[in-house]
């Protein structure tokens, strides 16, 4: 049985799953992010007692067919951007059709229907703030980042970089590493 569960998006989240899971006795076969899949069928006053526990959390476990479709969609576009090394060959709009076997077009309208952002946005979004963890870390420079996240260009991140925070990549970084510095001479 397959159940989906909403703001599951780190190894924190899924440790917390199976921690509640393993309180009630549900054994599973797979947890990833969005989702878990249990070897057995739960009754309807189990299902409420995980979800009350999983809220405990700030987890909420998903029931509406839209709700877990966006889910899945976010999950996808966060997996794909916060953890994986790979550059996308293709499009992210196809490789979220393609994982999710649905048309680009009708996740993005239920996307944006539900969420009042599309998708393209969101992942931007989670673009610029790895590219911020990314320059945080200073292991990699300007142009291996806008690489990395699939940027045309450095010129590319940049501008969007600074439409989306209002500050330029290379003014991000220094403001991070004097508060860096601040900090470690506390």
């Amino acid at each position: 049985m397959k159940l989906y569960i909403k703001y599951m998006v780190s190894l924190r989240c899924k440790l917390m799953v199976k921690y509640e899971l393993e309180k009630l006795g549900l054994h599973y076969t797979s947890i990833e992010l969005g989702m878990i899949e249990i070897k057995e069928n739960i009754t309807n006053g189990l299902k409420q007692e995980l979800k009350s526990n999983l809220a405990l959390s700030g987890l909420e476990l998903l029931d509406n067919k839209k709700s877990i479709l966006i889910d899945k969609i976010k999950n996808v576009i966060i997996e794909m951007i916060h953890y994986s090394d790979e550059v996308p060959k293709t499009n992210y709009s196809d490789i979220i059709s393609e994982k999710l076997n649905y048309d680009y077009t009708y996740l993005s309208n239920i996307f944006s229907e539900v969420k009042g952002i599309t998708i393209q946005h969101f992942i931007i979004k989670h673009k610029i703030e790895k590219a911020k963890e990314l320059i945080l870390y200073d292991e990699l420079n300007l142009t291996e980042i806008a690489y990395r996240l699939n940027y045309s260009s450095v010129a590319h991140l940049s501008n969007q970089f600074k439409k989306v925070t209002g500050q330029s990549p290379s003014f991000y970084k220094k403001i991070g590493k004097k508060r860096k510095y601040n900090l470690e001479n506390l």
